[in-house]
């Protein structure tokens, strides 16, 4: 059993560094044939990202991408491809910063008020594709995409002066109203002159451990991984599929909701119409290269980070600051083609184990003098 368990992890393991080895061959043939120097790359982005500053910068990264990681992961361990991820955030964000700016509660009010309507705004918008796919049969990878869009244009209409924002006329930036000082939420000081470390990092841990117990330890968990695998089977056991698959597009959207948190409440402290985007189309890679696990996504966020902060440096010593954009898109590539690698030498092995099982068996319950070719006959 020990045995099992060891080469479960090692294949468990397996898939995200070969999908990582081969995208940094992968990257460095790429640098090799526009003329750079691959290693000089990888010692720049090394040297820069283990900096104290860029260290602060990465897990504030980090916690932004962690949350979507598991946003998108909600939806993946039951084959749902929740690609609106990316809009439920924007507008979850924006709506939540309309009523943190028109109300001055204390924090221990306004603060958990402030995270509840992101989360209801979150859960509200992916709902609409969750009631599409149960009850119209829409592909949720159509409707969220279109969601996506719709809700960018209900941001554009709402995010003007004279309705729910403002315009600053010396900035000449469009942003709804700031956030009181009661809605700052905490940060962790990193010492010396460095930023400090957003504090919206513990929620983001919080988050992982209730995503790890209610998927991994609960008869909802269960039930939702059993749609997964496969709907049928999981319907005639008892579980209520279009329940689940609502249910889960519902819990996807509010972790999405909490996504712009860490920027609304930690350092912008309002929406303004360059508020970060492509956020949710980063947590799909995350949550692959995680493979839907929370400590997996939280390396993954970290990683991710880690790239980024390193494509700043890479630009100011004459490198493409794209050649970083390559590198992840590489990595994903890799880690879908390592999975599936894996997945089929999992499955071969797995195989060779129950055949050997049932071999050893079979010759444990085979009568013993049964295998002689000849039967001795008396004299």
């Amino acid at each position: 059993m020990k045995k099992l368990d060891k080469e479960r992890v090692l294949l468990a393991v397996a898939a995200p560094v070969l999908a990582l080895a081969a995208a940094f061959v992968l990257t460095a043939l790429v640098l090799l044939a526009t003329g750079k120097e691959p290693f000089n790359a990888f010692g720049i982005m090394f040297d820069y990202g283990m900096k104290a500053d860029s260290q602060v910068y990465i897990l504030n990264k980090a916690t932004t991408y962690y949350l979507a990681g598991l946003a998108v992961a909600i939806g993946f361990r039951m084959n749902l491809f929740n690609i609106g991820v990316d809009g439920q955030y924007r507008l979850a964000a924006f709506f939540a910063a309309v009523v943190g700016g028109a109300l001055g509660l204390p924090g221990l009010v306004q603060i958990p008020l402030i995270l509840l309507v992101g989360m209801l705004v979150g859960a509200m918008w992916a709902s609409i594709a969750g009631l599409l796919k149960v009850y119209r049969g829409v592909s949720e990878v159509i409707s969220t995409i279109m969601l996506n869009s719709l809700s960018g244009i209900v941001i554009s209409y709402l995010l003007v002066d004279g309705r729910l924002a403002d315009l600053d006329k010396q900035t000449n930036i469009v942003a709804t109203d700031p956030l009181p000082s009661s809605s700052h939420f905490f940060t962790i000081p990193a010492g010396g002159d460095l930023d400090p470390i957003w504090g919206f990092i513990v929620v983001a841990a919080l988050a992982g451990v209730g995503f790890w117990f209610l998927l991994g330890r609960t008869r909802f968990g269960f039930d939702l991984r059993a749609v997964g695998r496969s709907e049928s089977a999981a319907q005639a056991s008892g579980v209520n599929v279009k329940r689940m698959v609502l249910t889960s597009m519902v819990l996807s959207g509010a972790m999405a909701g909490l996504i712009g948190m860490p920027t609304l409440l930690n350092d912008t402290h309002q929406f303004t119409s360059d508020f970060p985007t492509g956020i949710g189309f980063t947590g799909i890679a995350i949550a692959l290269l995680g493979r839907n696990n929370p400590v997996g996504i939280a390396l993954a966020a970290v990683l991710w980070g880690f790239l980024e902060r390193g494509a700043n440096r890479l630009e100011f010593e004459g490198y493409d600051k794209e050649i970083v954009g390559v590198m992840q898109g590489v990595i994903v590539l890799c880690v879908v083609i390592a999975y599936e690698l894996v997945r089929r030498y999992g499955l071969k092995r797995q195989q060779q184990r129950v055949g050997a099982e049932l071999a050893a068996q079979a010759r444990a319950d085979k009568p013993q003098g049964t295998d002689k070719t000849e039967t001795e006959v008396p004299a």
